[in-house]
């Protein structure tokens, strides 16, 4: 199973996202990124996001990602 930092990689590959606290305002990730990143974790993780998640508060680091994942029931090896 591949990790968030891996999905991440697989999006912005220029990128080392442990050295942001925000995606979005650092220019990693933009709007059609995070639709990207929805659907890879919904893929890689078996699970639906709901579209009132969506939000870039949900996505802006990887403790936001985290604990989105945690909400659906995802485990802590992610």
């Amino acid at each position: 199973m591949k990790t968030i930092s891996n999905i991440l990689a697989e999006i912005r590959p220029e990128f080392d996202f442990s050295e942001s606290n925000d995606f979005f305002e650092d220019g990693y990730l933009d709007s059609f990124d995070l639709i990207t990143l929805v659907s890879m974790l919904d893929k890689e993780y078996g699970i639906k996001i709901k579209g009132t998640d969506i939000v870039p508060e949900n996505f802006c680091n990887m403790v936001a990602i985290r604990n989105l994942l945690k909400g659906y029931g995802v485990k802590d090896d992610i």
